[in-house]
């Protein structure tokens, strides 16, 4: 079973014998909480969790249709799952129906609630825990009928964008994403060029607009600022929105310094506001699919990990190509890349090296190509490429497991369409935007090297922003802690570093 998500959590799995069932009693009537799984014919884990097993169900796919009440607010309110599925039925009164399943178009109790002593057990009959905990409106759930939140406000929280830029750009995006997720209302915008406050204007005519982040800073009506600003001035709003009481939402990189990522963690701490960083590619579908072929133990453990991106083409000639405003080619893709390769791995590597080059592109002072390699220290290892030099695209993953391997490949993203007067004309998009199928091999002992694939995840939405509303609203756990970016900037600084002195080798610290 891998790690599930609910802590300090007593979890109940098999048949209770008398001992287990004395330490199930005493954590619920300290008010502690526990999670049962409970199983069929067990009485003496009935009797504790107040419901039995009705059926024994096989594995398929099951919708489970919460119960209207706050632990369910803001969640789907009918979900599929795949799973063994156990019914229950109340034997004892006082117990809550949290959840129930149709099974032939009658609704049986699939999770309930009993509150014993000041705690409480929750006893599931989704007999897949992986899967449960996995789940990205079940785990929530169950860890709100396990610590129910408290909700204190009620009203959205007002955002205010700084660093605006021009149409289409970070700015519009965080607008339409706070615009349409509940507890999130776009109420300001911040940027020193006029003409990017005016598309700010026309793209949302209510926002109120200010010439500087100073200005919006000492707007009332901003409860978040997101930093959407190059990477060089990051560390320094970050500090002055903090301290002017502002939640504060970084764009990746969360700044180039480790020292002064930890500042601005401190910062967050003493002023008792939140700080967390857009690492929006975490809601990537294809990234989401890799994670659970992954998860899942299809590929075995993972040891071997090389991401890339690139082509061959002049760079954009905007802050991305300049090291004085970027901190450097690193931490443009690399802020994604690595923050990957870190929730993968689960840690941050002991050493990096990096091999920079400048071959084509003299007039930018950012580099035409990269590779940072990363090692653990227990042999794992990875390697992030980032190249505007590369005639032939690598492959955008080829993670390699004890089992098996997975690769997948970028594919054009081109939008083919008839002008009249002009004929064909071809949008091309950034190849990264499309995301990718991916390619599973795994070895049979019998039947040799198996392949299979995999499609990209269903859309996961505005998953970082609602994410953001759940954590000031009801307390749920943010996706981006602060302290995983800033383990992302101390790889991007050694790397930057490494390559800035011939590849030299850097231990992390």
């Amino acid at each position: 079973m891998s790690a599930l998500p609910w802590n300090d959590t007593l979890l109940v799995t098999g048949r209770l014998d008398e001992q287990r069932a004395a330490q199930v009693t005493r954590t619920a009537e300290s008010g502690g909480s526990v999670l049962l799984a409970l199983e069929p014919d067990d009485e003496l884990a009935a009797s504790i969790a107040g419901v039995a097993v009705a059926s024994d169900l096989p594995s398929t796919e099951w919708f489970v249709t919460l119960a209207d009440d706050t632990a369910a607010s803001r969640l789907d309110g009918e979900v599929p799952i795949t799973t063994r599925l156990r019914t229950l039925a109340p034997i004892d009164g006082g117990i809550e129906v949290a959840a129930t399943t149709s099974v032939r178009f009658v609704h049986h109790p699939t999770i309930t609630v009993r509150r014993v002593g000041a705690g409480r057990i929750v006893t599931t009959g989704i007999a897949d825990l992986d899967a449960l905990g996995r789940h990205r409106t079940l785990a929530p759930f169950i860890g709100r009928l396990l610590a129910p939140p408290t909700t204190a406000r009620t009203t959205d929280f007002g955002v205010g964008v700084v660093g605006y830029g021009p149409f289409g750009a970070m700015g519009y995006l965080h607008g339409l994403a706070a615009t349409e997720t509940d507890g999130l209302a776009l109420v300001a915008a911040a940027d020193s060029v006029s003409d990017r406050l005016m598309a700010a204007r026309a793209d949302f005519p209510d926002l109120v607009a200010h010439d500087s982040a100073d200005s919006l800073a000492n707007d009332s009506a901003v409860d978040i600022a997101i930093i959407a600003t190059p990477p060089v001035l990051h560390a320094e709003l970050a500090l002055a929105l903090l301290r002017a009481g502002k939640h504060v939402v970084i764009e990746k990189p969360m700044c180039l310094r480790r020292a002064d990522a930890d500042l601005i963690i401190a910062t967050a701490a003493e002023h008792d506001r939140v700080v967390t960083v857009h690492q929006s590619r975490r809601w990537d579908r294809d990234w989401l699919a890799l994670r659970h072929v992954i998860d899942r133990g299809e590929i075995g453990e993972v040891f071997n990990t090389e991401t890339f991106v690139g082509g061959f083409e002049h760079p954009c000639r905007a802050w991305h190509s300049e090291e004085s405003i970027s901190g450097g080619a690193i931490y443009d893709w690399g802020s994604h890349h690595i923050d990957w390769i870190l929730q993968l791995y689960g840690s941050s590597p002991a050493r990096v090296l990096c091999s920079a080059h400048t071959r084509v592109w003299h007039d930018t002072t950012n580099a035409d190509q990269l590779s940072l390699w990363m090692q653990w220290d227990d042999g794992r290892e990875a390697t992030f490429r980032q190249s505007d030099v590369c005639a032939i695209r690598r492959p955008k993953f080829h993670v390699e497991g004890t089992r098996g391997t997975i690769e997948g490949h970028y594919e054009p993203l081109v939008a083919d369409r008839i002008v009249p007067g002009r004929g064909h004309v071809a949008d091309v998009s950034h190849h990264a935007e499309a995301p990718v199928d991916l390619t599973v091999a795994t070895y049979d002992d019998v039947l040799g090297v198996r392949t299979s694939t995999a499609a990209p995840a269903p859309s996961p939405g505005w998953g970082f922003h609602r994410n953001l509303a759940d954590h000031l609203l009801l307390g749920e756990p943010l996706a981006v802690r602060p302290e995983e970016s800033r383990d992302v900037v101390a790889v991007l600084e050694a790397g930057h570093r490494s390559g800035a002195h011939g590849g030299e080798l850097i231990e992390v610290g």
